[in-house]
């Protein structure tokens, strides 16, 4: 069959590369992809955005020009603008199984607001909050004031993973919160802001792929946002990931399932809400106990790069049957394998950075799988067949019996690969090494 995937990060490398192994597949485009999907199917330079009606007019279009049967949607924001209800809604695409939910489904991660009323009215755990408009940041400043330290202050909107703020004194929830508000710190996202407690635990990141009814839970990961070594500096969207990981064992998963994913999967189906696609749970184990972070409606990057790599079955089978709701029918195997990412960057990043660097010692193979993000071909006058093109250029992963031999195919092939000011965090999997069952990090 013929499948679109949209994305351009490396999420959407990693889920080519395992859509590419499928005997299904017979041609896969990438809408806009880069330099490493290009080597494994056809990026397809759609142009502009891919998140408004004028986007969804030109895929469509590219849909039925190339008998698209499979369509993945791999980023959030063209799922949060409703690119399932154009597609529904247009008679002659509405057969196209689509892999993504809805409008109503992605106000999971479309509103903070929309998500948090969700846990409450179905008993999901999660931290206590409350949301303030622009019309109401004297009550946020007051509520605020009696509020316990670390405090943490969401957008309610898509703010590309930079719109969570932990703030540590008074004066600084509240000059956060009055710059989110009234000066629109993260633009529309933060018209609404949710202020939440803060929890102190372990986070984790936990997948499911449900189409609806049923659901197959896939390989959890940790993940590490900060730029700098041991957790410091900023966040960014993920400096690597480990999976599977050591403190997310059977009994803690079970409550995992018992406690937050069955109660959304049923919560979804009692509210009338169509849900077949990803869903990414951010979780905090606090003392052997699992409260949600946040919804997200599709696959986490760089998360995807560890646990994709993982996965057994055939992927195509799978997606076409979390469209078409019989999921129940098809298995899901994981390999008992670790896989360790790494996520090489640009200088300067996750603040101002340049482009167009050269990038030399990419592999033509290895042990390690390198997944693109930010990069693009260059042309013949820029003297580098690969180029940087954003702030987390690659990810690199390794896949070991262990944690140790994972980490160690991971970063032999990192210290191969060169540009100018490039940089990784030398700890990625570090802390997880010390963990022993029954202690915390």
């Amino acid at each position: 069959m013929n499948i679109l995937l949209i994305g351009s990060g490396g999420r959407e490398h990693a889920l080519a590369w395992k859509l590419r192994q499928s005997p299904e597949c017979t041609k896969l485009y990438v809408a806009p992809g880069n330099a490493g999907t290009a080597t494994i199917a056809e990026n397809v330079p759609l142009p502009g955005s891919h998140d408004d009606e004028a986007a969804f007019h030109r895929i469509a279009g590219f849909v039925k020009e190339k008998d698209i049967h499979l369509l993945i949607v791999g980023p959030e924001a063209p799922l949060v603008a409703g690119i399932r209800d154009y597609f529904e809604q247009q008679a002659d695409l509405s057969h196209v199984a689509l892999v993504g939910p809805g409008r109503v489904g992605a106000l999971l991660e479309g509103s903070k607001d929309f998500a948090k009323a969700f846990m409450l009215r179905h008993g999901i755990p999660a931290a206590q909050s409350r949301t303030f408009t622009q019309a109401q940041v004297h009550e946020g400043l007051t509520y605020l004031a009696t509020a316990p330290l670390p405090i943490v202050l969401k957008a309610d909107g898509l703010a590309a993973g930079k719109g969570v703020i932990i703030c540590d004194t008074l004066q600084q929830a509240q000059k956060t919160l009055k710059e989110m508000l009234l000066q629109e710190k993260f633009g529309e996202a933060s018209r609404k802001v949710v202020i939440e407690e803060f929890l102190e635990g372990i986070e984790l990141s936990v997948f499911v792929l449900t189409d609806g009814k049923h659901y197959h839970l896939l390989p959890e990961a940790k993940d590490y946002k900060r730029i700098g070594e041991q957790d410091t500096g900023p966040n960014t969207g993920g400096m690597g990931a480990i999976s599977p990981v050591p403190f997310a064992d059977e009994a803690f998963m079970q409550k995992v399932q018992e406690k937050i994913i069955r109660p959304t999967v049923a919560g979804l189906q009692e509210e009338g809400i169509p849900y077949r696609g990803f869903i990414f749970i951010g979780l905090m184990n606090v003392q052997g106990e699992p409260y949600v972070i946040e919804y997200n409606v599709r696959l986490g990057d760089p998360e995807a790069e560890a646990i994709i790599p993982r996965l057994q079955d055939d992927l195509v089978p799978l997606l076409m049957a979390t469209a078409n709701q019989s999921l129940d029918q098809m298995p899901v195997n994981i390999s008992t394998d670790t896989a360790a990412t790494v996520v090489m960057v640009a200088e300067g990043y996750p603040g101002p950075y340049e482009k167009g660097k050269k990038i030399e010692g990419l592999p033509q193979t290895g042990k390690a799988l390198v997944f693109h993000a930010g990069t693009r071909a260059g042309s013949p006058t820029e003297g580098a067949p690969v180029l940087t093109d954003g702030g987390r250029v690659l990810a690199v992963t390794g896949l070991g019996k262990d944690m140790a031999e994972a980490l160690q195919i991971s970063y032999e092939q990192v210290h191969q690969i060169a540009w100018e000011g490039q940089y990784f965090r030398t700890d990625i999997g570090k802390d997880l090494q010390t963990w022993q069952p029954g202690g915390n990090l």
